[in-house]
């Protein structure tokens, strides 16, 4: 399969309207950008060409999360703190695989990627480093089975970081796509629930036990990207040739300063040995006919009306970067495919730094 790189969309989209968080768009430029037109079993619609054209802009947010994963997903896996939308999922897998193509998700979490690969006709493996996530995982893929989808999925426990010596050998070089997402950090904006007098309470926001340095979410946005370029580089060993890694990020803010991680994880990508060939847009809020809709959580919108009190102009969120990259396009020799199984000495050192408080490890510039 053959895919056109897309230029990032123009910041004229929205040239001439109001800067406000629902966005009025013309109702000609949402039905360009509208990919939601594939048929349930992945393919595009014989009616569409515009749902077949590569485009950079992924409506994935028409239907809320909680519609998205209605029927298909255990009530446990509401309580992690960071789950991937289901419609980015399927537009990647329907866009960069055919049927029975294996699709892997480094770090699976709930199992998103695994499931939604599996209901559109594709294999799936997965990895993920919390036991208790790794039997949701499980669980869900089984949902899936018990909705009479028969597939062939596997779900790991372990530190991606260590992906070749984690998945089994008859993964490598197999794989036509990831999609996966690092964490952003050791808390998300969570849920909520207001009891009298308690006020609002966040629950379900943090990634395991906050003492793990093994979890990835728990050693600092420096390491962390040290950690993600690692197993940028260790998917290369399961990847066909061609192959493609689609990664979903967006900019954060640390101690009210933005940082620009899509450029970060661009440059992880590059010290990974990876191509960069496209920069998406996937919408998380819903294109009604002539407005963007936001679908921010409790503390998003709190946060935003309160700096905007202060006289900050921020806006809630509305998508999220996806950067895909790809393998070469020819296959490895088997000399070649030993030493891309070797992590060369210097891999990080054009994105990252030792750090001398902690013998051993490293840590990323953050640039």
């Amino acid at each position: 399969m053959t895919h056109t790189p897309t230029d990032p969309p123009s910041s004229g989209v929205v040239t001439g309207f109001d800067d406000e968080p629902t966005q009025p768009i013309p109702g000609d430029l949402i039905a360009a950008v509208d990919t939601s037109a594939a048929g349930t079993d992945g393919s595009p619609r014989a009616d569409s060409r515009e749902a077949a054209r590569a485009v950079s802009v992924w409506t994935t947010a028409q239907a809320s999360p909680a519609a998205q994963r209605k029927h298909k997903y255990t009530p446990a896996s509401t309580a992690h703190p960071a789950k991937m939308l289901p419609e980015v999922v399927r537009h990647a897998v329907t866009h960069y695989t055919r049927p029975g193509d294996l699709v892997l998700d480094p770090m699976c979490g709930i199992g998103t990627t695994l499931v939604e690969a599996v209901r559109l006709g594709r294999r799936a493996v997965g990895v993920e480093y919390e036991p208790h996530w790794v039997e949701v995982a499980k669980a869900n893929l089984d949902g899936a089975r018990d909705d009479g989808v028969t597939h062939d999925a596997r779900v790991f426990q372990g530190d991606a970081r260590q992906l070749v010596t984690l998945l089994p050998p008859e993964y490598v070089g197999q794989a036509a796509l990831v999609v996966t997402s690092p964490p952003y950090g050791p808390s998300t904006h969570g849920q909520v629930s207001v009891a009298p007098g308690e006020g609002v309470q966040k629950y379900h926001h943090r990634y395991g036990n906050q003492l793990d340095r093994g979890n990835l979410a728990n050693v600092g946005h420096h390491r962390l990207l040290a950690g993600f370029t690692r197993i940028l580089f260790g998917l290369r060993t399961f990847l066909k040739p061609g192959g493609h890694i689609a990664i979903t990020i967006r900019p954060w803010r640390e101690h009210s300063e933005l940082i620009d991680l899509p450029a970060q994880v661009l440059a992880c990508g590059h010290a990974a040995g990876l191509i960069p060939v496209e920069r998406n847009v996937a919408l998380l809020a819903r294109a009604a006919e002539t407005d963007f809709v936001a679908r921010g959580s409790f503390f998003q919108r709190d946060f935003i009306r309160k700096q905007r009190e202060a006289g900050l102009p921020l806006h809630l969120i509305a998508h999220e970067d996806v950067l895909v990259f790809r393998t070469a396009l020819f296959p490895l020799r088997s000399r070649e495919l030993k030493g891309s199984q070797r992590e060369p000495k210097g891999l990080l050192r054009s994105a990252c730094h030792t750090d001398a408080r902690v013998p051993g490890e490293v840590e990323a510039v953050a640039s």
